[in-house]
């Protein structure tokens, strides 16, 4: 079932609403030149519900839709640990980050090091985060995109990959670089309304063609029946897929780094809540965003159990010609992570495909627009201006950004095409990603909530995690990667432990931060909101367990 004109029709209508809109919201004021503030922060003007969407649609993209139900396919239901675990985890950020960043008036996550330990560790992590965004993320989510994009509109042999890698670059481009996070975050607000409904249409339309009767909830209900493996959470030593999510240590141990690290550090992730109009703002938003994660499984997990449902074919299943022969590689493996495109290109309706592909380009093009910004806010405030630049006024600042955009961008594109097909591509970012954050992570925890911890030691810490977590990986104990980042994360705090207490001159040190109860006071609005998250966290837990 391939592209038609009426769906032709709605994807470029997207196209040009979302440009058009992103352009017309960032437009200078009569009277105001647009300064850094207004480029990287938005002008601190951004309401709850422009956050928590914001933060959803940087968060979802190719990865989600394209390598989430890749590994739903091969996983099950367990990968959404990531998403139901992020809800919890967003809560903790609102309630314990936050505040500290907003009361510092941070434009980067690099800038809290910087007060808090020193200007060398900061360029460090600036030089290390630059590189991750543009040979890591932006990338991955090009590349992916890309892939999903020729096998819903071409015939899936690749030779439109590339066209759709530079086709989503441009439309990120058309209106991020000159609008910056203002353009990035009102235009998100639509996006991540499309993401959702797309998704939502598509998990229903695959699984009114599970049973050759065309009920969804005969489908569902044959889906879970027959695949009722892929309904737990907790994945037991025996299940294939253990090592990627070692049972009950992803609710205890790994997980946590990989998300502590994400949504409390991550320069593309938090940016939006600095940005907010004020603290109450940014909590809010965070709770928002939290509600949010936990339907974004129904999106994103549920069709890759449907696909793996039809590529079994299980007594009851709908006859599907082709259907193995659409996931399998010449070498005879699964090609996991076309589960969710495959979907589209079959059974989504004319007019519906061409709203859906709009849905996943949305959820591809925000991801891209957030990445580029926070990549130009880093390399402009933490490498340009102090190093290159150090007297730069407003405009040069704004300039610079966008410059720097472009070029990450054009350097994204050019290398996403060599990553090739790496089987669930989102498993292998969150291993590869692993390597580094629990250092990283752990230079924050001890920073931000030990006075003691002293620069050298947090230097120490963050290089010498490194080496711990490349020798874990190289060990001859077989651990899960997860495990791996817990163990590197409990041995980098230790490490930092010792050496400040060997180091410190004074009894803390003297950047350390004040803790007061104050400081962590939320309202009630946000206090009732975290509480019913995580209720409905853990009942979700408790059914699918």
């Amino acid at each position: 079932m391939k592209f038609e004109f009426l769906d032709y029709f709605i994807f470029i209508g997207y196209i040009l609403v979302i440009v058009s809109l992103g352009l017309w919201v960032s437009r200078d004021k009569k009277g105001h030149t647009k300064d850094s503030k207004d480029y990287f922060l938005a002008g601190k003007s951004l309401p709850w519900w422009a956050i928590g969407a914001s933060l959803i649609a940087a968060n979802i993209s190719a990865e989600q839709f394209i390598g989430m139900s890749g590994s739903g396919f091969a996983v099950g239901l367990a990968i959404a640990s990531y998403e139901w675990m992020a809800a919890i985890t967003l809560i903790i950020v609102g309630k314990f980050f936050l505040p500290i960043f907003i009361e510092k008036e941070l434009f980067t996550i690099p800038q809290f090091i910087e007060k808090r330990f020193s200007e060398n560790l900061k360029t460090i992590l600036a030089v290390f985060w630059v590189s991750l965004f543009i040979f890591v993320n932006l990338t991955s989510v090009l590349f992916l995109g890309g892939k999903a994009i020729d096998t819903i509109v071409g015939i899936g042999d690749g030779t439109l990959i590339f066209p759709a890698i530079l086709g989503l670059a441009l439309i990120a481009a058309a209106y991020s670089l000159y609008g910056g996070l203002s353009a990035v975050a009102w235009t998100d607000v639509l996006q991540v309304i499309l993401l959702v409904v797309g998704g939502l249409i598509t998990s229903i339309i695959a699984l009114s063609h599970v049973t050759p009767d065309g009920n969804i909830m005969s489908g569902l209900s044959h889906v879970y029946d027959t695949a009722g493996d892929k309904f737990h959470m907790i994945l037991s030593r025996d299940n294939p897929e253990y090592f990627n999510l070692p049972g009950i240590a992803v609710l205890i141990g790994g997980m946590w780094v990989a998300n502590l690290y994400y949504w409390g550090f991550n320069q593309y992730i938090i940016q939006r809540t600095l940005a907010a109009k004020s603290i109450k703002e940014a909590q809010r938003g965070i709770a928002f965003a939290a509600f949010l994660k936990l339907i974004i499984p129904l999106i994103v997990v549920i069709p890759g159990i449907v696909a793996f449902v039809m590529f079994s074919q299980p007594e009851g299943t709908a006859i599907i010609p082709g259907v193995k022969e659409a996931f399998s590689n010449i070498d005879g493996s699964i090609n996991y992570d076309k589960a969710y495109p495959w979907l589209i290109s079959e059974f989504i309706p004319v007019g519906l495909k061409g709203l859906v592909l709009a849905a996943l380009t949305a959820a591809i093009v925000s991801s891209l627009a957030s990445m580029l910004n926070s990549t130009s806010t880093i390399f402009t405030m933490d490498i340009y201006k102090p190093y290159l630049h150090k007297n730069s006024d407003e405009k040069r600042l704004v300039s610079v950004g966008r410059i720097s955009s472009a070029v990450a961008l054009v350097i994204a594109v050019a290398l996403a095409p060599l990553l090739g097909n790496i089987p669930q591509m989102f498993q292998y970012i969150q291993e590869y990603t692993g390597l580094v954050s629990p250092g990283i992570l752990g230079v924050f925890l001890m920073g931000l909530f030990w006075k003691k911890t002293t620069n050298k030691a947090a230097i120490i810490g963050v290089i010498g995690s490194t080496f711990v977590a490349l020798l874990l990986k190289a060990s001859v104990v077989d651990l899960p990667w997860m495990d791996q980042m817990f163990y590197t994360l409990i041995i980098t705090m230790v490490i930092i432990t010792g050496v400040s207490l060997l180091t410190s001159e004074n009894d803390d040190d003297p950047k350390g931060i004040s803790i007061t109860a104050k400081l962590f006071r939320t309202d009630s609005v946000f206090n009732i909101l975290a509480y019913v998250i995580i209720v409905i966290t853990s009942v979700l837990y408790a059914i699918f367990w």
